[in-house]
This record gives C-alpha cells, structure tokens and sequence, in this order.
C-alpha cells in the first residue's frame, strides 16, 4: 500500500469507515498522533515532534520507519530514547518471495517513558504572569532541578504535529518578539548588573583589590575621551563592595575593573560559569560570550581596548548571556557550587541525579558570605534596588539588571526615561535571586526584554512566584 493521506481524526474517519474498509484497494491503518494537552505551556521546553525530513533519516535511519522526530526542546533531545528500538522477523521464503516459515522474532522497544521536574500547576501559572509580555523565566532547585523554565512568547505545540498552514507560519516567524526562539538557551542578552555578584566576589579576592578597597562615586568617571556615568545621578559617595552590590554602584566596578584588568576578570567569569554550555538537556545550547583580549582579537582581528574593560565590569559592550546561564550562576552564588540544569527527572526507571562542579578556591569560599550578605540587603535593605518593589512572603536574595540595547551618546547628561523611549530601544529588566536566604532551596529568574529597570519590570513578577511556590511544591 501507498500512503495517500497521512492521518484522519477519529471524528471524521468513523462516519465512512464501514464504507472504505470493504474496498481491497483501500488500507485503513491506526495511528497514534502526540497530542500536547496544555497547548503553549511550556512550548520551548518541551518541544515539539513533527513529520521526519530527509536530513533526519539520513542521521538516523530508524526515522524512515517511525516518520516522525522531535524537533526541538527536550522532544529533540530525548528523541533516541523516546523513538524505541525496531522489532526484528527472520524468515525464510521460496522463490516468489512468499513466507514459508518464522526463523525468529524479536519485539519492538515501545512506550517508553520520560518523567519531567517541571510542575505543570506553576509552569501555567507563570505564563499567566507573561502575558503580553517577552522574556524568559526559570525556577529551579538549587540541585539544578528545573521546576519551570518558559520562553516567551509561546507558541501551541500541537500546530507543528501534523503541519502548519503558510498562514500561521508567517505570522510567527515574522513576529518581532521571536517565539520560535529558545530564549532560554538560545537568547543572548547582555547580563547588565546581574554580573555584579560574581565579579564583586573575584575583586575581593584578587590582590590587586581585596575586601575593604573602596571608591569615591561622583557618578562620572573620566577616561581618555570618554566619560564613564553611574546610574545614579548625584553619584553613591564612599562605596565599599556591600554597598556597590546593594545599591549597584557603576563607579565601583569601573575602577575595579581598571584595578584588576580583563584577563584576570574574563577567566574568573568563565570559571563561573559563563562563556560556556551549562550542559541542560536541551538541543544545541548556545555559550554566550565573555569579552576578553584573545576574543577580541579571533572575532574582529583588533586590539583590546580600556573602555571595553570598564564596559565587561557592568554587563554590557560585547559581553552576552543565557537566562539559563544566569540561573546557574545565581545557584553558584548561593550555594558555592555550579550546578547542571536539567529537566529530566526519570529516564524510564533510572532517576537523574544532581550533577555539581566545584569552581572556588579556598580564599573564595571564605569570602562568598559578603556578597551573600549584599544579594540579601538588595532586596531587604532601605537602600536596596528591589526591596520596593518586592511582596515575597519568603526572605530572598538577588541581584537586579537593567541591560542597555541601545548606546548613550557622550553629551547627554539627563538621560531619558526608561518608559518614555520607544518600545525596542528600551533596556532589558533582569532580576535573578534565591530563597529562603537562610536555606536556599530555589533560584527564581525572570528577565523581560525591554521591560526597562529590573527590579521594577521584574521584582513583582519574581515575587508572585515564591508566593506560589509555597503552594505547589
């Protein structure tokens, strides 16, 4: 038999089924068809399984039987896993290839199951929350289990899983918000603030700087042509590292930076964790980019300058992240260890363990409870930048980011606001945290593209989280 039509719901096969089934010509065959219950929910995490192309069946030969594969998410990733095992019939036949006896048989590997961390009751939830609006969020366990992790926008699965019209084609992949992207992994944002912590953490611990260095914040740095400003107007005055995490002092980390140099800060950043896979099981994660002499040079074949220094110490210039990048890094700074993120909870009856790397020396283990203590007074300090903005009914920590996408130029003083520029030239709000400060359990992270300040665009949004996750888990 040729295949002539693919599939036929139940619904409209069983009106005409009696009919067709008397033709011999005709072969009505059963066919199961994934079916997402939850729609968008989740969409760039779990992914998606459509018919196989013939780049498929030429990396897996098993794909011209089975017809279909996952294409992204964790569908694409557990796909050799999912697809089973063919069965196998040896047999012996005349010479018009007619059977004439079963030598032996072998059953296919079916059914097999996939269990995920994610809670589907908090995974809706927080899509309700991003509505209308782009970003990402993940909320994992400090062992790396991943709770929820949404891209956004979503987009509903089971469009994909017999073939989307040309109509519903254009209109997602010419939208300006991007949801066939994988924000989570495939996103690269520069982290803006939210590489405070970790860059504070190598300052305090390199010679060159150490515990009580501070700095005199008139909130503009002078620097060959250049003026470097803080984004504070009138400036933060005496600054010591506390204080410059709380209240994200620009001035601190620009002079630090000068202090310290690229080299020293880009390879502790990359010991930390970024500029490389965090190993999620997702398909084809990106590794971001932490600027450093020897980049610079390989990518645009040019020197290294100053000013791309005292850039990298706030987040931004060439320096890029994924949302999932910064979860791990944030777990990193509230536990002392690097965790691999991940959704698997069961592969079949085997558990998926907690995988951790130890990246800290001795000298930054004795030192990591003063950044600890700074992430805390960001969000239960007078003076933090996201304690107004917060409802958490648990004591957390964090650090808030606001990552410019446009430049300033040099001559402007009183820089506009942030809800008074055009949509696509505002910054992108990051706020990244873990709670209960006490007992870290979890890492919260939401980032809004364009949203503007982190704690304001992001804050309420990370609260309403640890609220429901007093409910659910």
């Amino acid at each position: 038999f040729i295949d002539i039509v693919e599939f036929v719901s139940y619904e409209d096969i069983m009106p005409i089924y009696s009919i067709l089934n008397l033709r011999k010509n005709i072969n009505i065959v059963s066919s199961p068809k994934r079916y997402y219950p939850y729609e968008s929910v989740a969409a760039h995490s779990i992914g998606y399984v459509s018919r196989s192309n013939k780049k498929d069946i030429l990396e897996d030969e098993l794909q011209e039987l089975i017809g279909y594969s996952g294409k992204t998410g964790v569908e694409k990733y557990y796909n050799t896993y999912l697809q089973g095992e063919p069965g196998k019939r040896e047999i012996k036949v005349n010479a018009n290839n007619q059977e004439i006896e079963e030598l032996s048989s072998e059953p296919a590997v079916e059914n097999r199951k996939l269990t995920l961390n994610i809670d589907i009751e908090l995974q809706k939830y927080i899509s309700s929350l991003f509505e209308n609006k782009s970003g990402a969020v993940v909320v994992m366990r400090t062992d790396g289990a991943i709770l929820s992790a949404s891209s956004f926008p979503e987009y509903d699965l089971n469009t994909f899983v017999t073939g989307i019209s040309q109509k519903d084609w254009d209109r997602l992949s010419n939208s300006l918000e991007k949801p066939f992207t994988n924000k989570l992994i495939h996103g690269l944002y520069p982290p803006g603030s939210t590489i405070k912590t970790g860059l504070g953490l190598i300052y305090i611990t390199a010679p060159e700087i150490g515990l009580y260095w501070n700095v005199y914040c008139t909130s503009s740095m002078p620097l060959g042509r250049r003026v470097f400003r803080c984004w504070k107007k009138d400036g933060h005055r005496k600054t010591g590292i506390r204080k410059a995490i709380r209240e994200s002092c620009d001035d601190y980390f620009y002079k630090g930076s000068i202090q310290l140099g690229i080299k020293k800060m880009s390879e502790g950043l990359i010991r930390y964790g970024l500029g490389r896979k965090t190993g999620v099981d997702l398909p084809n994660e990106f590794i971001g980019t932490v600027p450093s002499r020897i980049w610079t040079r390989k990518k645009y074949n040019r020197p290294w300058y100053i000013g791309e220094t005292v850039n990298t110490s706030i987040g931004q210039g060439d320096f890029l992240v994924t949302p999932m990048q910064m979860a791990q890094f944030t777990a990193l700074m509230a536990t002392s260890k690097l965790p691999r993120p991940y959704f698997a909870k069961k592969v079949g009856d085997e558990i998926i363990k907690p995988n951790f790397e130890d990246v800290f020396d001795e000298h930054e283990l004795k030192r990591l409870s003063v950044v600890q203590n700074a992430m805390y007074e960001v969000c239960n300090h007078p003076s933090g930048t996201a304690t107004q903005y917060l409802s958490s009914k648990v004591k957390i920590a964090g650090k808030t980011g606001t990552a410019q996408v446009v430049g300033i130029m040099q001559n402007i003083k009183d820089r506009e606001l942030e809800h008074e520029m055009e949509y696509y030239t505002r910054s992108h709000a990051w706020f990244t945290s873990y709670g209960p400060y006490d007992n870290p359990q979890y890492i919260v992270l939401a980032m809004v593209e364009h949203g503007g300040h982190g704690e304001a665009a992001a804050g309420q949004i990370v609260s309403n989280i640890y609220n429901k996750l007093l409910d659910v888990d």
